[in-house]
């Protein structure tokens, strides 16, 4: 019988309930000016970015996370051209908005200079080189200060920031005051995604259907959508806000057309039969959704557990 390994990386899922990694080893560990950040590797899910105590993305899976981020909104804009990135510090965001040959301009705004560094080090197959592309534009500020000092306007606002922890840089990015403000800087029939925190059975009121009926007291139209995530150890959540059309409306074969016309480069999560399935919400989540009745403030934030 082979020993066991000794070495092991534990993240709680929910208060009572954690899930746990082989450890191989822990390529950075530090603190910035806003975050605590370990850079680590793993057996089952390689180099994953870990900020506060939790996984933000993991080489194995984070394809799936950053495909369903991106992809279903900006697939379902006709000719998007320019977009905003709030957070993204891996890189990977910025690589699945410029995978998109339509795209022209990508304005990536993160918090935190240290981070992207450190990612840009350690994390070459997230961002694959995508932050040295001439279409992007990196800015170390505050996303909400950015977008209020800013006349310009997106086609697509991209948030990819961590979740709102008390103590953490972002939680007044999931403020009602805060989309109000994102909803100005989208040109005519933009659109605004937010990954929006665990979806499965245990956790999906955390954050999810908060945030949710917080872009719905701001936006005319709003998709909620959700895919399973390994590293994440939970289904994850996200929500498409829009000025115009709704994406969950496209057809499969129009995804797989307009996917086909516009791609420099093959996805491997996300097309058309992938998109229909991540808007089929079941039953305990859109009953959730519909009941929900938390409207997160600057006054009354929301903090995850």
């Amino acid at each position: 019988m082979q020993d066991q390994p000794t070495k092991w990386y534990y993240e709680y899922i929910t208060p009572e309930l954690f899930l746990a990694s082989h450890l191989k080893d822990v390529l950075y560990s530090g603190k910035t000016r806003y975050q605590r950040v370990e850079i680590i590797e793993t057996t089952p899910f390689g180099r994953c970015l870990v900020l506060d105590g939790r996984t933000q993305s993991s080489e194995a899976d984070e394809f799936v996370y950053h495909e369903t981020l991106v992809q279903p909104a900006l697939t379902a804009l006709e000719e998007p051209r320019s977009v905003f990135i709030a957070g993204g510090g891996e890189g990977a965001t910025a690589r699945e908005v410029l995978s998109h040959g339509t795209v022209e301009r990508v304005v990536m705004v993160d918090l935190d200079q240290e981070v992207v560094e450190l990612c840009q080090e350690y994390l070459p197959n997230h961002h694959q080189g995508a932050l040295q592309d001439p279409r992007l534009e990196l800015v170390y500020a505050d996303a909400w200060k950015y977008l209020e000092a800013t006349e310009e306007r997106f086609d697509l606002l991209v948030m990819d920031i961590p979740d709102p922890l008390e103590a953490g840089p972002a939680y007044l990015l999931f403020t009602q005051e805060f989309y109000s403000l994102a909803q100005t800087r989208l040109n005519p029939g933009g659109l605004m995604v937010v990954q929006a925190g665990p979806c499965g059975p245990l956790n999906y009121q955390e954050t999810f259907t908060a945030v949710h009926n917080t872009m719905v007291n701001v936006f005319p139209a709003v998709s909620p959508y959700r895919c399973y995530v390994p590293s994440f150890g939970s289904p994850w959540g996200f929500v498409i806000a829009s000025t115009g059309p709704v994406p969950d409306a496209l057809s499969s074969q129009e995804v797989d057309a307009r996917l086909a016309a516009r791609l420099s480069r093959p996805l491997r999560y996300y097309d058309g039969i992938t998109h229909q399935g991540l808007f089929h919400l079941p039953k305990y989540v859109r009953e959730g959704l519909r009941t929900e009745e938390r409207l997160i403030t600057r006054g009354n934030p929301l903090y995850a557990v």
